[in-house]
């Protein structure tokens, strides 16, 4: 997945569509400023402050610590390198939440489970994007074929600054940002 930055809003349609689609209480999208604040404060000191929206979510990275973590092996990484946790198998031992570094694993209180981003995977198996990329507003998040260098999100990682969260941890990821080109200034 690409999210591009610039044309993000930060209205939260991709975090609602996320909960519908998914049936969960829980945000498995969270809206962050580039800085990682939470969504509404911008980064910077006055008079010099942004506003720059990044979703975070599961980053189905290609070395998920996550799936080290789970003895009870409820999380595993498929073919296509969507990382898929199985509720049926989670133990609620809270291992994978402490294991991911982009702290995206949610923990359900009255199901006693962890939960997570799984990028619609039953939407893909159908040949359906992730239902965050359909309502987002301002079609920031585009969904694609990384390991296709003609598909539309890998040109659009070559054209443009891109980056991933974290890369010194090691996991590389498969979510990355577009970084604005424009700052948005208060």
């Amino acid at each position: 997945m690409v999210i591009d930055q610039e044309r993000c809003i930060g209205c939260d349609a991709c975090t609602i569509a996320c909960q519908i689609e998914n049936k969960t209480s829980n945000f498995w999208i969270n809206i962050r400023t580039q800085g990682g604040n939470k969504k509404d404060i911008p980064n910077g000191k006055y008079p010099n402050l942004e506003l720059n929206f990044q979703p975070q979510l599961c980053n189905h990275c290609n070395r998920p610590p996550c799936v080290d973590a789970c003895s009870s092996e409820a999380l595993i990484r498929r073919e296509d390198g969507i990382v898929i946790l199985d509720k049926e198998l989670c133990t609620g031992c809270e291992d994978c939440i402490s294991a991911c570094p982009y702290g995206v694993i949610t923990f359900d209180n009255e199901l006693n489970i962890a939960e997570k981003c799984n990028f619609c995977a039953h939407r893909i198996d159908k040949g359906l994007e992730p239902f965050c990329v359909i309502c987002c507003e301002g079609q920031a998040m585009q969904f694609g074929d990384l390991n296709d260098k003609n598909s539309a999100i890998s040109i659009l990682i070559s054209k443009r600054d891109t980056f991933q969260l974290k890369p010194e941890v090691g996991t590389d990821p498969s979510i990355y940002y577009c970084s604005p080109k424009l700052k948005r200034v208060l």
